[in-house]
């Protein structure tokens, strides 16, 4: 009578989860009666809840709204990385990994009833124009979105279309109401956002993410530089979030030697997996530096760590991160999906860099608020989490990679004439502004000389200066303040407008790290990390 009590209970919890989540997570609940029978009594109680609300409540019930809070809220108490994506967020957050679509390039939540804009795809039309993460979207077009409860799959309609067509995009910045005139574009989602030759021996390429096609950009990037007599490379991870897991071992890869540790993982229900490099890497003799910093998370940390516990390269940049968590991902046949943590991964010197849980949300803001970002001196380390690489050098676990040489973020050439304009965008708005002028003379350009003589034909210093106080009403508060603002506002101006030339992306990097603290840095530090003398 028990057996078969159990055994329609199991039919019964079977048919439930085949029919709200799929396949996929019943064949995770293949066990023995005994077990099953021992997880439906630790999930009972939920499931008294929902057939007392069923049976009882005053109003029509929406099971789909009500399933998806319920599993939120479940998900809310595990690790700040397993979630729950409804459909439009699932679908964006594997667009974001592979594949095009075509559209504005923007990620946005709606977490009250505002959207507000997570990232701006690197070279896209709405980075082009200048919208930031943090922008809230007011209006698409004449439609207002902002504090209606607009649905986020109707934004996101609104907002895509095919390429060529134009949208008008009105965000709130701080106190600015700023509107936008966007094109739609196709957008490839590429990994690699720059390459080109530094000098005539360091190649530089930067990383936006860890996506499908990572390894094989990366790779042709690669192979291109050193054709081009790339002897040392200069390798950007700054703010990459991460990605997959495999495109990363696969590009750590690229740079050990065989029998080096990239990585070893582990959970509750993941065995130990170690994974070492097979020796036949095409850039184990290119000399190495990556750029880190505190955006650059998870795959970018694997990579990170890799390299420096088996002091292969230098580490340059701020503290990253820090997490040190392997998520999988089950989609299910509704067009949602489960991103959930299954195990932790280590580097190979045995750290983990995954930080503490507490005020998890908030770490960043609080590196900037206790002065990390800004001086060696305020970074707070685990001293009693120690580690060594290969070489014997110190490293620490449990909050983020510690680069081997710290840039603090420079804010002295800050003025407030150049606060003044990136608070309105409006050097963004400037090259948007030049290129409507001198749209087809751009799209001709396709070498770094035409593109200074194009600067220096249009004057663009005097041109911005005049743009900036009759469109904003920004001026500079005397000649000094502007002198001093010219040196680091040129460059991104060069750099703004380059980019719509057939010089693409490489030419808006080009134009701009000359004024790059980290690449700077990264060019005087030494190759072998061994020679380096820290302090830490």
């Amino acid at each position: 009578m028990e057996r078969r009590h159990v055994t329609q209970i199991v039919q019964l919890l079977l048919a439930l989860l085949i029919g709200v989540l799929g396949t996929l997570t019943v064949i995770r609940i293949k066990d023995n009666n005994k077990l099953i029978k021992t997880r439906y009594q630790d999930w009972a109680k939920l499931n008294v809840i929902l057939n007392m609300i069923e049976e009882n409540y005053v109003d029509t019930l929406d099971r789909t709204s009500m399933t998806d809070a319920a599993v939120t809220a479940a998900l809310g108490t595990l690790d700040p990385h397993s979630m729950y994506l409804p459909p439009v967020d699932h679908e964006a957050s594997v667009q974001d990994l592979s594949g095009n679509f075509e559209g504005i390039g923007i990620q946005f939540s709606v977490p009250a009833d505002t959207a507000i804009v997570l990232e701006v795809i690197a070279g896209g039309p709405s980075e082009k124009v200048g919208l930031q993460p943090g922008d809230r979207l007011l209006k698409v077009d004449d439609t207002v979105i902002a504090g209606v409860k607009f649905p986020q799959d109707s934004i996101v309609s609104r907002i895509k279309g095919p390429a060529g067509t134009k949208v008008l995009i009105t965000v709130k910045r701080g106190r600015e109401v700023i509107p936008f005139e966007i094109v739609r574009a196709k957008i490839p989602l590429h990994s690699v956002d720059a390459w080109f030759m530094l000098d005539e021996t360091t190649g530089y390429i930067r990383l936006s993410k860890f996506s499908r096609t990572t390894f094989e950009e990366v790779r042709a990037a690669s192979a291109k530089l050193l054709s081009e007599g790339m002897t040392r490379l200069v390798f950007d991870l700054r703010d990459n979030s991460g990605g997959y897991l495999d495109q990363a071992l696969y590009l750590t890869n690229e740079f050990l030697a065989r029998g080096d540790t990239i990585v070893y993982m582990e959970g509750r229900s993941r065995s130990r997996e170690v994974y070492r490099a097979d020796g036949h890497g095409k850039l184990q003799e290119i000399g190495l530096s990556v750029l880190i910093s505190e955006n650059s998370a998870s795959s970018s940390e694997i990579f990170a760590g890799a390299i420096q516990d088996n002091d292969r390269g230098v580490l340059v940049g701020r503290r990253s991160y820090g997490k040190g968590l392997v998520q999988e991902d089950f989609p299910f046949r509704d067009g949602s999906g489960l991103r959930l943590t299954v195990a932790r991964y280590y580097t190979p010197a045995g750290r983990s860099i995954q930080k503490p849980y507490d005020n998890y949300e908030y770490d960043i803001y609080n590196r900037y608020m206790d002065g990390e970002i800004f001086s060696a001196d305020a970074v707070s380390l685990d001293s009693t989490d120690v580690h060594y690489t290969r070489g014997g050098r110190t490293v620490y676990g449990g909050g983020g990679i510690m680069p081997d040489v710290y840039v603090p973020m420079d804010t002295t050439l800050a003025t407030r004439y150049y606060t003044s304009c990136n608070r309105k965008a409006t050097m963004m708005r400037f090259a948007s502004h030049i290129f409507d002028g001198y749209g087809r003379e751009i799209r001709a350009i396709d070498s770094y000389a035409s593109m200074d003589a194009f600067f220096s034909r249009i004057g663009i210093e005097n041109r911005f200066r005049s743009y900036a106080a009759s469109v904003d009403g920004i001026k500079p508060s005397s000649e000094e303040e502007w002198k001093e603002t010219l040196p680091y506002l040129v460059p991104q101006l060069r750099a703004l407008v380059a980019r719509y030339s057939q010089l693409g992306e490489n030419a808006f990097y080009k134009y701009y790290l000359p004024v790059d603290d980290m690449v700077e840095e990264a060019l005087k530090a030494p190759m072998n990390p061994i020679e380096l003398q820290t302090g830490r």
